[in-house]
């Protein structure tokens, strides 16, 4: 994971968060899964935008070649160890 650098170029916005979301991620600030809630935000974004991005090439990918067979996804499943199905 990329992760918050503080020296990276940054902006500023206000967003609005659910207070009991807000709790938990101050939180997780506090147990050090984050230097702050910047951070932890940014991190999540982060996270998202390669999710998004992982799925529009999954999705170009089938739409190129077809859906996966059973064989193509149990190989997939034995060499990335993956737990979904």
């Amino acid at each position: 994971m990329v992760g918050y650098d503080e020296s990276m170029t940054a902006a500023k916005i206000a967003i609005t968060l659910p207070r009991p979301l807000l709790a938990k991620v101050k939180g997780a600030v506090k147990r050090g899964r984050a230097s702050s809630v910047s951070a932890f935000v940014s991190e999540a974004l982060e996270a998202r935008v390669r999710e998004d991005s992982l799925a529009v090439l999954v999705r170009d990918l089938i739409a190129e070649h077809g859906e996966p067979s059973r064989r193509d996804k149990a190989w997939a499943k034995r060499v990335l160890g993956s737990k979904r199905k």
